[in-house]
């Protein structure tokens, strides 16, 4: 919950860089999700090959219906959203449960957005060693009946490392990845392998040690997002 329509600088520098950047190529992605009050607006002003507006959350239903003050993927479609992050750890501890991210994915592909699917365990359940079984669960739960597996992108954020500086060692998060993507394959009985990011306290010092592992797709960028250097950093630091 980030921003107004002054803060298209910060996209503006980043479309800037992308530009003028030798390190980018074809396959280079950036996506920004951006609160529902900006979607619109920034679509209007953006022009770039490199960089797309995802929203950060929505409404379950479909179609439109008595629900006073959301919003559905089919709105956030029409203001210009390609992508959207479904289940965030913050929207979890909110209440939303993994029946109900299902709905959401449904919904959101029913209206062809992108899906960027949060998972992640607490601290308890990292101490009581059920990463693996906490991760299986919200992966079989929430893409249940979900048949478009191809606009689905994973994004794993351990709770315990958002905002907190604090984040898995190498060799953890490898084996992490290896298994998000193994798993999803047996769950969905897909040879499909996914698309998998890594979130929580991402900057510009420790991006490339996590560039290092092979496994890894890409990153889900919070506050270092709110600060087109800090981003621009991450970028560079990634492509040395």
């Amino acid at each position: 919950m980030f921003g107004d329509f002054k803060d298209f600088k910060i996209i503006n520098d980043i479309n800037q860089f992308s530009y003028k950047s030798k390190k980018l190529n074809k396959n280079s992605k950036i996506i920004i999700c951006v609160p529902n009050t900006l979607i619109y607006y920034f679509n209007k002003k953006l022009s770039s090959k490199f960089i797309s507006l995802g929203a950060q959350n929505c409404h379950y239903s479909i179609q439109y219906g008595p629900f006073t003050g959301s919003v559905n993927s089919s709105m956030l479609k029409k203001a210009g959203a390609k992508y959207i992050i479904l289940g965030h750890s913050e929207n979890r501890f909110e209440g939303e449960s993994n029946d109900l991210i299902n709905k959401k994915i449904i919904s959101s592909h029913a209206h062809n957005l992108n899906v960027i699917f949060c998972i992640g365990e607490t601290i308890s359940e990292k101490r009581n060693n059920k990463t693996f079984i906490v991760l299986r669960n919200q992966i079989k739960e929430s893409i249940k009946k979900v048949k478009e597996l191809n606009k689905i992108i994973i994004a794993y954020e351990p709770v315990w490392s958002i905002g907190t500086n604090k984040t898995p060692k190498t060799e953890e998060l490898t084996k992490t990845i290896k298994f998000i993507k193994s798993e999803f394959k047996i769950l969905l009985n897909t040879k499909k392998t996914p698309i998998v990011l890594y979130g929580g306290s991402v900057n510009y010092k420790n991006i490339s040690l996590f560039s290092s592992i092979s496994l890894l797709d890409g990153f889900l960028i919070g506050g270092a997002s709110q600060s087109s250097k800090k981003f621009i950093d991450i970028v560079k630091n990634y492509y040395k």
